[in-house]
């Protein structure tokens, strides 16, 4: 049996003046987080859906790679990365690609072996799997 999670949206109003929220109860990292037209098309105080698959993809994709390198007995010093998803608005919005940037510090791994680990997470993370209808780029650094 698998591990399910969930998170809960609540919108009132027309999509432009209205206003919801976002909550995760399992968790309660979310509680009652605010989203709006101006969160997501604008510069609002807010979280929208683009930066929390963002946050996601960054996080699913670091520890896939931790896991990566740890099996191939490069287990990680550190590993930073960043998720750029970008919401397109033509044809209308669409998430048109998403570009992940990692450096990491990684004790004993050259450069091709550390490439090829990252782009073993990238294709296979299960976010990038649940993305995969998206381009994805995928900027891998190795830090001394």
């Amino acid at each position: 049996m698998g591990i399910a999670r969930h998170a809960t949206a609540h919108w009132t109003g027309d999509l432009k003046s209205g206003k919801g929220t976002l909550s995760t109860p399992q968790s309660g990292l979310l509680s009652e987080t605010r989203y709006a037209f101006g969160t997501r098309f604008g510069d609002e105080k807010g979280t929208n859906p683009e930066e929390l698959i963002a946050a996601a993809h960054a996080g699913c994709f670091t520890m896939a790679l931790s896991a990566k390198l740890t099996e191939a007995g490069f287990p990680p010093e550190s590993l930073d990365t960043r998720a750029d998803v970008d919401l397109s608005m033509d044809g209308g919005p669409q998430i048109s690609s998403i570009r992940l940037k990692t450096r990491a510090k990684v004790p004993g791994i050259d450069a091709a072996k550390f490439r090829e680990l990252a782009d073993d997470a990238k294709q296979n993370c299960p976010v990038s799997k649940a993305l995969s209808a998206v381009p994805l780029s995928l900027d891998a650094e190795l830090e001394s």
